[in-house]
């Protein structure tokens, strides 16, 4: 019977260990430093229109800033905070535009690319070595015969989910 109460206590023991190591990695691949508790994405505001060739589009400012702060929000158990953080996101959205990618016989383009480029300026308190300003950018690839507003939402959930994923992989995931 003694064997028994040990097997209980040991298997007891390992389910602990296991859920107390949870706390320091997640599934997501994410490596948080230890004391980091907060987070802050400052809006990304939309200079795209700067560029020659780029389109201004309304709200793209605002709607990728949330993408950003929800990413962290889901793949994360850091809390966002206005001000203060212990990692900061602040950055701008230098480019979004069409460019076309090929050609039919009729000198007409058959597919068009719609890029979206940010520049990220990257802050952590606990570490200030990890502190970088990178540019990330995506594309989406569509028909000629289509508009970018016949594309947009599509588009867009793509480009944000590729953009947000490579900068959450590059500042807590390290890939």
């Amino acid at each position: 019977m003694n064997w028994k109460n040990n097997l209980y206590f040991f298997l007891i023991l390992l389910i602990f260990s296991i859920l107390n190591g949870c706390k320091f990695y997640s599934f997501t691949g994410a490596s948080i430093p230890a004391g980091t508790k907060t987070f802050q994405v400052n809006f990304f505001e939309n200079l795209a229109g700067n560029r020659p060739g780029s389109i201004v589009e309304p709200g793209l400012d605002q709607e990728f800033t949330i993408a950003l702060q929800d990413l962290f929000l889901n793949q994360t158990n850091l809390s966002i905070v206005n001000k203060g953080g212990d990692l900061l996101y602040e950055g701008e959205i230098v480019e979004f535009s069409v460019t076309p990618m090929s050609a039919t016989s009729q000198i007409k383009a058959a597919q068009n690319r719609l890029t979206m480029e940010i520049n990220l300026r990257y802050f952590n308190k606990k570490n200030k070595d990890d502190d970088f300003e990178k540019r990330f950018s995506h594309f989406y690839d569509f028909s000629a015969n289509q508009q970018v507003y016949d594309v947009r939402d599509i588009a867009l959930d793509e480009i944000f989910e590729r953009i947000t994923q490579n900068i959450f992989n590059e500042t807590l995931a390290k890939w």
